[in-house]
């Protein structure tokens, strides 16, 4: 009893080693990003790594926010005041992407739930060719894309990055395997009191799948903020450029500025951050259900 004791004592002890590693490991990039920001030429260029800035300086930041300026938004007529360009491109991309994950989470939620609890003709063919669009990557689609949103007059949009993402096959997957679990008592027993479908989803479904919509709002967010391809091919104009966009566009008018592309990604990394920690405890939750189910 007292070996088991020691044993099960031990492998707690290196399962803690082993977490901190990691923890460290995946943390130091974003550690040196911060503390980039923060360093002078001299200590972003030294021979001998500097893990701790030597003088601290906000130059990186100066330079960052005295390049290009544009309006903070335009609405139709309506043009906001002028702030710098690196405002209006984080603007920009927070909108996008606050846009892709509500519309994403929505859709998918509705379609998961129909897909796991609807019974049509066709359900199993559709959801087969939901999960091999999984595995379609965006590049082969993206002509055909391109001249959608060409012939809709929404390229150089938010929305033409804004659109293709909401159909993301790997949503609906993620949401139909959640929508499984609820029980079909509890929708039956809805239908008897007299709701709708609609309100079934909103008031019965969507509560349910509460864990399943946090972890996909995150997975949706990053892969709209984080999806540079897209957002090259489908913006043109400085007002409609994310910050991803700008921050590379600057970086390509003089020679490789580190210090400058250190402050515009940890300036980039906030709202990721802070999504993070919003949807947190429901992201866990997924993932912990999700492992439940197998």
């Amino acid at each position: 009893m007292k070996i088991t004791s020691n044993r099960t004592k031990a492998y707690r002890i290196l399962s803690l080693i082993v977490l901190i590693l990691l923890a460290v490991a995946f943390t130091f990039p974003l550690y040196w990003i911060v503390t980039g920001a923060f360093k002078t030429g001299q200590d972003i260029y030294a021979t001998t790594p500097h893990l701790w800035p030597t003088e601290w300086t906000m130059s990186n930041f100066d330079k960052l926010f005295s390049r290009r300026s544009a309006p903070l938004f335009e609405i139709g007529t309506l043009v906001g005041p002028t702030v710098p360009g690196v405002i209006r491109w984080l603007v920009n991309t927070v909108f996008m992407s606050v846009m892709a994950m509500i519309l994403t989470c929505l859709t998918a939620a509705m379609a998961g739930y129909a897909l796991a609890k609807k019974r049509f003709i066709g359900r199993t063919l559709l959801f087969s060719l939901i999960v091999c669009a999984m595995a379609l990557p965006k590049q082969v689609i993206l002509i055909p894309l391109l001249r959608e949103m060409s012939a809709l007059h929404l390229w150089d949009s938010l929305w033409a990055v804004i659109f293709p993402t909401v159909g993301w096959p790997f949503g609906v997957f993620l949401m139909k395997q959640f929508a499984e679990g609820i029980p079909g008592e509890i929708l039956e027993a809805a239908r008897v009191d007299g709701a709708g479908e609609i309100r079934t989803f909103a008031t019965i479904v969507l509560p349910m799948v509460k864990p399943g919509v946090g972890a996909l709002a995150i997975f949706t967010f990053i892969n709209s903020w984080n999806d540079y391809f897209m957002q090259l091919v489908m913006l043109a104009s400085n007002a409609n450029y994310t910050i991803s966009l700008g921050i590379a566009t600057m970086q390509a008018e003089t020679s490789v500025d580190l210090g400058l592309l250190m402050s515009g990604a940890a300036l980039a990394a906030v709202p990721i951050i802070i999504v993070f920690l919003i949807f947190q405890k429901y992201f866990t939750q997924g993932i912990t259900m999700g492992a439940v189910k197998g």
